[in-house]
């Protein structure tokens, strides 16, 4: 029987490891220069390599084999010792009553199964096979500048573009669509962003690696493999040059191979090292569901694994009725002894997880989460005082946060939060805010509502203007969270108020409350 040898060695659970950084494939020198449409798509390639002889993994004990020339038996050479396997985790909720099991012969393990290269699909294609390449080369500033002025001409056609892009994947890699959520109208929005972020911080290398290095980390969740980067960045050149017109030549395709190059070797490598320490995602049970509003519930998961995050950060979660769709949502206590994890979710209009997690969760359901993101952290060596803003369920991470101050001890710093909502009957966390202000003097918080209605003892007016009222705030830290435009207006009212820029922080994640 022929031995069959896999394309990618996993090194964690969902990843896979390389000996080499793949990428795409080099520039041929007699490939056509300027005034080309598209990028024509390489042949096929088998899946299995030549075959190899099969490895046999060591073993502990040292067998013994007969002596060919003497006859006695003697000892083998002894193997390195292997560590002993460790038994597989099975989580602690696996038995509970009315539970949404995601496993082995579940009714959603089909949906959640993370799918390799499909055995008819073409593999990548593998940079840096002996000689240096003009493709493998770093990108030189002209290559910055050939991509935004490419990116310029593309970005009216954008929805376009990456409709193509998709469809060219799809089409020619069809093992890769079992990634992606059945509607891509908001997956198309995230590629031309990410394109227009990397070359928007091309100037700012170290920020752009670590923004580089959380994106593939983060993609470890979808299923993201190795092999799946070199196929996307030809689809993707493809449907660059198509919609880029007399601006795509010679000199920006090679620019885009190089940054493209750059961008799967930053994310690959950061995936393969968080393999080693991190899952791609952890199953948590719901045990707790309250629903605070109409629209608002407070949410509590129990991880089937150890769960390691800070109060201000956020993660993604995905639930069994949609399927590799995924939505950030914030921490709402600092961690826990017990490991529970609550977020607090606001069902939104077309709102696919939001409104399932409000509308049809309940206890003994099963979500997936992704690892821990943001840096939106309270410094407890610092002592700073600190002013933060939460507007709706934004609030939900600055609780966690006052919650981690009150578990480290506020020597001397004082902490002043703004809770705003429309109405007072939206401020569904403000007794417990108020009930932990009562504990802790250096905490002070203060409601505010901005439609009309009875207040409840809150304070009338946007958030915003507000909270300029109460100032000056010179010498604080600031923290804000809620819906992306009464962010930005509160980040210019505390410049005024004296908060310097850089002392402003928030997590303005694309989707983090959008569904």
């Amino acid at each position: 029987m022929k031995p069959r040898r896999t394309l990618l060695v996993r090194t964690g659970h969902g990843s896979a490891g390389v000996s080499s950084v793949p990428g795409l494939p080099e520039l041929p020198p007699d490939r056509p220069a300027a005034g080309r449409a598209e990028v024509p798509v390489p042949p096929p390639m088998p899946l299995d390599p030549p075959d190899l002889p099969p490895v046999e993994a060591p073993t502990a004990v040292p067998p013994v084999v007969p002596d060919l020339v003497t006859g006695p038996v003697r000892p083998a050479v002894p193997e390195p010792a292997v560590p002993p396997a460790v038994p597989p985790f099975r989580p602690l909720f696996a038995d509970a009553p009315g539970l949404n099991w995601a496993g082995p012969g579940d009714s959603w393990s089909q949906a959640w199964a993370v799918q390799a290269l499909a055995e008819s699909g073409p593999a990548p294609a593998a940079l840096g096979s002996g000689t240096c390449s003009a493709a493998e080369l770093p990108p030189t500033a002209r290559d910055i500048e050939l991509i935004r002025a490419s990116l310029a001409v593309v970005e009216p056609a954008a929805d376009r573009a990456t409709a193509h892009f998709y469809a060219l994947i799809f089409l020619h890699h069809p093992e890769v669509r079992a990634l992606f959520p059945a509607a891509m109208d908001v997956q198309r929005d995230r590629l031309f962003r990410a394109l227009l972020a990397a070359a928007r911080g091309a100037d700012d290398p170290e920020a752009l690696r670590a923004h580089l290095s959380a994106l593939g980390r983060g993609h470890r969740r979808y299923g993201t493999l190795t092999g799946h980067y070199g196929p996307v960045g030809e689809c993707l050149l493809q449907a660059l040059a198509r919609y880029a017109g007399s601006r795509w030549d010679a000199a920006t395709e090679l620019a885009w191979r190089r940054v493209y190059r750059l961008v799967s070797s930053i994310m690959i490598e950061a995936a393969e090292e968080d393999a080693r320490t991190s899952p791609p995602w952890w199953h948590g049970e719901v045990v707790r569901h309250e629903r605070r509003t109409r629209d608002v519930a407070v949410i509590t998961v129990r991880p089937d694994q150890a769960y390691p995050f800070r109060a201000g950060q956020y993660t993604s979660l995905e639930t069994p009725w949609w399927p590799r769709v995924w939505r950030h949502y914030s921490f709402a206590s600092a961690p826990r002894p017990d490991g529970l994890l609550t977020f607090h979710v606001k069902a939104v209009q077309a709102g696919w997880v939001s409104n399932a997690l409000v509308h049809r969760a309940a206890p003994g359901d099963v979500l997936r989460l992704g690892p821990a993101a943001g840096a939106m952290t309270v410094d407890h060596g610092s002592g700073t005082d600190l002013l933060c803003l939460g507007g709706g369920t934004g609030i939900a991470p600055i609780r966690a946060m006052v919650e981690e101050v009150a578990e480290h001890g506020a020597p001397g710093r004082r902490v002043d939060v703004f809770y705003g909502a429309r109405r007072a009957a939206e401020l569904y966390d403000l007794d417990g805010l108020r009930e932990l202000a009562g504990r802790c003097p250096w905490l002070t918080v203060r409601a505010v509502v901005s439609g009309s209605g009875p207040a409840g003892g809150a304070l009338a007016g946007e958030l915003p203007e507000v909270v300029g009222r109460f100032g000056p705030w010179a010498g604080r830290d600031a923290v804000l969270s809620g819906p992306a435009a009464m962010v930005r207006r509160s980040v210019g009212a505390l410049v005024r108020s004296g908060v310097p820029v850089e002392r402003i922080r928030h997590d303005l994640v694309g989707d983090l409350a959008a569904g």
